[in-house]
């Protein structure tokens, strides 16, 4: 019998605890920049193990070809009975690296990984297994509780070159796994089911392929974690094969449902597809839940710690949202104030941030009843990022009107792709400026712009480029810019601010039809109030459960929500806005 070296063990733990710092720093560069090592690292381990179980097979016993039978299986479980069902729970390893590739949908298509898992990566487990088997059909003694089946059925001068390419095999197995938990951190984030967290597209070209920081790091941590505290692969192995077929169980339970509602199929072929495959699971999952002390209890743990995150933040997000649609401010409200809204309106532009994409929030009201006083033109903003790699810049915002014309009062909907550059502030207020003003002018004349049917509270929505996007639509020039270098004189019209505030504004319009009085008035007002400054109004809210509330709601959202809240990511939008221009107003919210 071959034993292993204490060396080559040490050499092993070692790898086993620098292997996920070395993935947590690929992992921040991309997939598609370190991805042209990933082919030739996995076809290599491949033809190794295959190579090995096929020296293994014709060295050992080449009978061996037989254990294919699902005979022996029965015989196995018939002779050895409750031994040989407690031993499935091991079992469990030979397939806890393989279902790794169906995480990889992010990468590549459906077809492409039937293609390779049927024609190269099942054949070649097979021949390892098969090779193990025939190795230790002739070694049945173990000296060692450290020898691992795979390394001491593999020749002693093939063993540390083939402990490397595992190594490298390893990082790039679990890159799957890695995209598959950025894949679903992001969809549960997106759908209020875990917290706010920075995600980074690492390509222009493929959606799926994505960077979280923090769940790479926590990842790691919890790698290292496990390493040194169990320091046993016995132990991993178990906690390992509780989670894959935890998941396989999940996964047929699900598949079950589609079969009914997605492929529309009798549900009679449903119950056979659970009953089959869930008997086969369920026996594998039993036979794991036995070693839940030796390790098997680390998933269960994690899971149930991530499924009280994601509940906290759920129901917290949950009730915000029904606050906000309960006390979300009619127009009738707004009409009912007047032109002036009942409050003192003072020079300048009010951008009020808001995510909600019609009706007006209640921090508004809130703002107002507390401090009757607020700028001359009022935009509401909601900047959304869509699923795209770009926005074209004539489709960057979508603008439309809230009340009548005399109140001054717009709303404004940014659209920014995943890898757009959001400009900077001034280059911003002057895009949001000219695509009003380009509202304005549009409503006294034929639209030059596509019109969205988003008919809410009679809001309707009209699609406006950037200043840059459209050449031939409304500008503005400023003190310090060439005016006379957008277009002749003699081809454009100018309406200019009688005053001389301390910036002078000035709109170019195109040649077109004569703008009605209430239009000039309009791009008049706009233009002084742009000279006096744009303030940006954001709203810090406060979720706190209510005096009456039970004792587990007011755990849960006044300190798990609101912890989970303080330590989250903000807004996209709140880093990129000019501190000194930022009035924050706070609200409780009493859910």
């Amino acid at each position: 019998m071959v034993s292993s070296p204490p060396q080559f063990r040490f050499s092993q733990l070692y790898l086993a605890l620098s292997f996920p710092c070395l993935k947590s720093i690929i992992n921040h560069y991309g997939t598609h920049r370190v991805g042209f090592l990933f082919a030739p690292i996995v076809v290599t381990w491949l033809l190794c193990i295959s190579s090995i179980g096929v020296y293994n097979i014709i060295h050992w016993n080449p009978h061996v070809y037989q254990a294919l039978s699902p005979y022996y299986m029965y015989k196995f479980l018939k002779k050895t009975q409750r031994g040989g069902w407690m031993s499935l729970g091991g079992i469990l390893l030979c397939i806890t690296g393989s279902e790794a590739m169906f995480a990889d949908l992010g990468h590549f298509s459906q077809s492409s990984i039937k293609i390779a898992f049927t024609s190269v990566v099942y054949p070649s487990l097979i021949l390892a297994y098969m090779g193990q088997a025939a190795y230790l059909s002739k070694h049945h003694i173990i000296e060692s509780n450290y020898q691992i089946g795979f390394y001491v059925s593999v020749p002693e001068r093939l063993r540390w070159p083939v402990l490397a390419i595992a190594i490298l095999a390893a990082v790039v197995g679990s890159q799957a796994i890695i995209t598959g938990t950025f894949s679903i951190i992001k969809q549960c984030s997106a759908l209020g089911c875990f917290p706010r967290v920075k995600i980074i597209h690492t390509s222009s070209k493929m959606h799926g392929q994505i960077y979280i920081p923090e769940i790479n790091w926590i990842l790691m941590l919890l790698c290292l974690a496990v390493t040194i505290g169990f320091r046993d692969t016995k132990r991993l192995g178990n906690a390992s094969g509780l989670a894959v077929i935890t998941v396989m169980l999940v996964t047929t339970c699900l598949m079950s449902l589609v079969i009914v509602l997605c492929w529309n199929q009798s549900i009679f072929l449903a119950i056979c597809f659970i009953l089959f495959f869930g008997a086969i699971e369920a026996l594998y999952f039993s036979a794991s839940l036995i070693k839940f002390r030796e390790g098997a209890w680390v998933p269960i743990v994690l899971s149930f710690v991530f499924m009280v995150v994601m509940y906290v933040w759920h129901y917290g997000t949950l009730k915000k949202y029904e606050f906000d649609v309960q006390n979300k401010v009619s127009i009738n409200w707004l009409l009912n104030l007047g032109p002036s809204l009942g409050i003192v309106r003072v020079r300048g532009i009010g951008l009020v941030h808001t995510e909600l994409v019609s009706g007006i929030p209640a921090i508004f009201s809130h703002f107002v009843t507390n401090l009757p006083a607020f700028h001359q033109v009022l935009v509401f903003l909601c900047i959304k990022s869509v699923p795209v790699p770009y926005v074209q810049p004539e489709e960057r915002f979508l603008v439309g009107r809230i009340g009548p014309k005399e109140y001054r009062i717009y709303r404004c909907i940014v659209r920014y792709g995943y890898h757009d550059i959001q400009k900077d502030d001034v280059e911003f207020e002057k895009d949001l400026v000219c695509s009003i003003a380009e509202l304005i002018r549009s409503e006294t004349m034929e639209p030059n712009g596509r019109v969205e049917d988003l008919q809410k509270e009679d809001e309707k929505m009209t699609v406006v480029g950037t200043s840059s996007a459209h050449a031939e639509g409304v500008q503005i020039c400023e003190e310090d810019e060439d005016f006379t270098d957008i277009a002749g004189s003699s081809e454009l019209k100018e309406i200019q601010s009688p005053v001389y505030p301390r910036k002078r504004v000035r709109f170019v319009l195109p040649e077109s039809p004569r703008l009605d009085l209430g239009a000039r008035a309009e791009l008049q007002e706009l233009m002084e109030a742009r000279e006096a400054g744009m303030a940006f109004i954001l709203g810090h809210s406060y979720v706190k459960a209510k005096r009456q509330s039970s004792l587990i709601k007011r755990l849960v959202i006044n300190f798990g929500y609101d912890f989970l809240r303080r330590n989250s990511r903000g807004p996209t939008y709140a880093s990129s806005i000019p501190h000194v221009s930022t009035l924050e107003v706070g609200m409780v919210y009493l859910v």
